[in-house]
C-alpha cells in the first residue's frame, strides 16, 4: 500500500532445466532503466515469453508502515499521524494532488526544523526501514522454488517494485538489489533549499508501469502509447503476480487480473484482514494471506501455487507455438 495520503480510486488506469535470472549489481543513484530489447515472438526462432514478473507495492506490503515513518519523520520531530492528517488536509483545501502535497510537505517540515536532508541522507534512511518477517529471504527462496519447478529451459524470474514511496529510501534497504527495476516517486536534488518532485506515482499511475513491464519498455524516456500487438509483448500479464495490501492497489490489481494476470493481497500478521476479504469477494485478487514471507507460510505456498500455474501455462503456450511453427513449414 502507498503512504497514508488519501487518494481517489479507479478500477482501470493504464496508459494506454531452467535458469532464473537475477538483477545485476546495485546501481548508485537510480534504479535500472531497462530498454525494450527482448526478441519479438512473432518472428523468433525460440519461444520468448518465458519471463515471470513478480510486482510489489512497498508500504504495507513489504514493510509494515510507510517508509517515511522510520527515519525521516522522527529526524525532523514530527508525529506520523499528525503529518499524514495535515498532508491530507492541505491537499483537500488546495485541491492538490495528495502525493505531490506529501512530498512537498516533508521537505517544508524539514526546513522548518532546520534539518537539511539530501539524497545521501534519504538513501541512508532506508537502513532503518522495517520489513515483514521473511522478506529478506523471500527473493532467493521463491527463485529457488521456480528453478526447481520449471520444466522449460530459459525460464527467468524478475522482481519489480512499483511504489508511491521514495526511490531514494528504497535504494537504502537491504532488498533493493533484488529488483530488476524500481518505479517509485523521486526528487530532483539541485542547489536549492527545497528539492522538487521529479516523479510522482499515484494509485492509478502505477498501472502505467505494469504496461511498461508487459511491453518491455522500461526506459522512462520511451513512450508506451504506441500500439504493440500482444504477440510482440515480452511479458504477458498472464506471467505476472501483483502483491498489494489495500485500496491504493485496487487499480493495479484490477488491471492485472482483467488482463489475465494474478494478484495477492497481504495484511499484517495478527491484524484485521477485512480489507483483503473485501478485495477477494470483489474479485480483485486470487488469494490473500498474512504478510509473512517465510518459506512454508500461507503467502509462500499460495504464491508457489500461482507460479506453478504460470509455469504450466508457459509450457502449454510454448508447445502450441511449436505446433503453429511446424504447421507453417
Amino acid at each position: 500500500m502507498a503512504e497514508r495520503a488519501t487518494r481517489g480510486q479507479c478500477e482501470d488506469g493504464g496508459s494506454g532445466g531452467a535458469a532464473v535470472s537475477k538483477r545485476g549489481a546495485k546501481l548508485s543513484g537510480k534504479a535500472t532503466r531497462a530498454k525494450s530489447g527482448t526478441p519479438k515472438s512473432s518472428g523468433a526462432t525460440k519461444f520468448a515469453k518465458k519471463t515471470i514478473a513478480l510486482v510489489y507495492d512497498f508500504d504495507g506490503t513489504l514493510s509494515p508502515r510507510p517508509m517515511q515513518e522510520y527515519a525521516f519523520l522522527p529526524k525532523i520531530g514530527i508525529d506520523p499521524a499528525q503529518f499524514w492528517e495535515e498532508s491530507n488536509r492541505v491537499a483537500k483545501e488546495h485541491k492538490a494532488d495528495p502525493l505531490i502535497t506529501y512530498m512537498h510537505l516533508l521537505y517544508k517540515k524539514a526546513k522548518e526544523a532546520g534539518v537539511r536532508i539530501d539524497r545521501e541522507d534519504l538513501v541512508a534512511q532506508g537502513r532503518d526501514v522495517e520489513l515483514f518477517p521473511g522478506v529478506l529471504e523471500w527473493f532467493d527462496a521463491i527463485e529457488d522454488y521456480t528453478k526447481i519447478r520449471a520444466e522449460s529451459h530459459g525460464i527467468a524470474l524478475r522482481h519489480y517494485l512499483i511504489s508511491s514511496g521514495l526511490t531514494e529510501i528504497v535504494e537504502g534497504t537491504p532488498i533493493y538489489h533484488h529488483f530488476h527495476n524500481v518505479f517509485a516517486s523521486e526528487y530532483w536534488f539541485e542547489a536549492y533549499d527545497m528539492p522538487y518532485p521529479k516523479r510522482v506515482i499515484t494509485d492509478t499511475g502505477k498501472t502505467q508501469y505494469l504496461f511498461r513491464i508487459n511491453k518491455g519498455v522500461e526506459d522512462l524516456g520511451e513512450t508506451i502509447n504506441e500500439h504493440m500487438p500482444d504477440a510482440d509483448r515480452p511479458i504477458p500479464f498472464s506471467n505476472m503476480i501483483y502483491f498489494g495490501d489495500g485500496d491504493t492497489d485496487v487499480p493495479s490489481m484490477a488491471v492485472t487480473r482483467k488482463s489475465g494476470g494474478h494478484a495477492i493481497a497481504v495484511y499484517p500478521p495478527g491484524k484485521a484482514r477485512k480489507k483483503c476479504v473485501d478485495l477477494f469477494n470483489a474479485g480483485r485478487i486470487d488469494f490473500f494471506a498474512p504478510a509473512d514471507y517465510r518459506r512454508g507460510s500461507d503467502l509462500f505456498e499460495r504464491t508457489c501455487l500461482l507460479i506453478d500455474r504460470i509455469l504450466a501455462n508457459i509450457r502449454v503456450e510454448e508447445e502450441m507455438w511449436k505446433v503453429a511453427k511446424s504447421a507453417k513449414s
